[in-house]
């Protein structure tokens, strides 16, 4: 037998995964989105007389002891016309909602990393801020030649936002990007 490294269940029953889908307030399709798998499978899972091994184990375990955790990585639901995903490779740090007209900016932050947040330790940017965000993902206004970079990205003028549009406001020395979502 091999030896065990860790505290690890090496199964769970059908009825420990709805039970901790069910304490979550989860349908069976959002608990899918959460452990990345589809409706039918978990589906099956609740419905299986067999015991279900693999990475779900570890996962209803980890989510029984801390339950809290998926109200921490929950987006809110979208209340503003704009909406900024400022991410790191393909994980999200920040989620930033704008609504220019009254100049608000709200956002959420997903890793505790300031290095990684869009506004580093401040939880309540103002307009100000944001604009200074995002003048900071793109190339400066003084730039020698801007005209034909702004050429070469069909924009007429230099404008912060529309530049973050076509580039994703990706830069050469990091690997952080902006997803904007309308």
């Amino acid at each position: 037998m091999r030896e065990k490294l860790f505290v690890t269940p090496e199964y769970v029953t059908a009825r420990e995964i709805k039970n901790i889908r069910n304490e979550l307030g989860l349908t069976q399709k959002e608990f899918a989105l959460l452990v990345q798998c589809s409706k039918s499978t978990v589906e099956r899972w609740e419905m299986s007389e067999e015991p279900i091994s693999g990475a779900i184990s570890l996962l209803v375990r980890m989510l029984e002891r801390y339950p809290e955790y998926v109200d921490n990585i929950k987006i809110p639901k979208k209340k503003t016309p704009i909406r900024l995903w400022y991410m790191h490779n393909q994980t999200v740090c920040t989620i930033i909602d704008v609504n220019e007209m009254r100049k608000e900016v709200k956002i959420v932050n997903y890793t505790d990393n300031i290095m990684f947040r869009a506004f580093g330790r401040e939880e309540k940017p103002d307009f100000q801020m944001y604009e200074e965000f995002l003048r900071s993902r793109c190339f400066p206004e003084t730039r020698d030649k801007m005209k034909l970079v702004l050429k070469d990205l069909n924009l007429p003028f230099y404008d912060p936002f529309m530049i973050i549009e076509k580039t994703e406001g990706r830069m050469a020395e990091d690997n952080f990007w902006i997803r904007i979502e309308r």
